[in-house]
């Protein structure tokens, strides 16, 4: 499948009215999503032709840091749920927008985490919680924003987060320890 049919095919009949009012998610029928994929060590020109492979060069030469790019390429609708990760990040949001909810690592107990190798991630769906199964899930505080183009966000070690693409969305992540 080229890219263009790829597109077609779980992008643009996805995209269209998809999840653009964030009080109103929804899900597209078919979907397609790179999500947290190493897209500039697969393809390692478009990173060196962006300057990003040359600069994590330097930033890791002048340290200790072992910086993981990431990238999340999906259409409007498209969800990472809540979770947190281990290490340092930042968002950059390159195309499109994105609906962001960050819980500080002290409402852990509020978020349900999946007991075993997933305990980073919670069991509840953020925006229709199950308020019998998950009682204390509405009494997390947390932050929201919206991360449009351009805009770069950090975001903690063991900061919870939740993600919704707004519309047609690339992203790329910056990790380090």
């Amino acid at each position: 499948m080229t890219l263009n049919e790829f597109l077609d095919r779980h992008i643009v009949p996805s995209d269209k009215g998809v999840g653009a009012d964030i009080s109103q998610p929804q899900k597209p029928k078919k979907l397609g999503y790179l999500a947290q994929h190493r897209l500039f060590d697969q393809v390692r020109l478009i990173g060196i032709e962006l300057g990003l492979v040359a600069r994590v060069e330097d930033a890791e030469d002048g340290g200790d840091e072992d910086i993981t790019i990431n990238s999340w390429f999906g259409p409007g609708g498209t969800v990472s749920p809540l979770h947190f990760d281990p290490k340092d990040n930042v968002l950059c949001q390159v195309v499109g927008a994105k609906y962001l909810r960050l819980y500080a690592p002290e409402e852990s107990n509020k978020l349900y985490p999946i007991e075993g190798l997933l305990s980073n991630t919670s069991q509840v769906q953020v925006e229709d919680p199950d308020d019998e199964q998950f009682p204390e899930f509405r009494h997390a505080k947390y932050v929201e924003c919206v991360l449009r183009e351009g805009e770069m966000l950090y975001i903690p070690p063991k900061y919870w987060h939740y993600v919704r693409s707004l519309s047609t969305s690339f992203s790329v992540s910056f990790w380090w320890a």
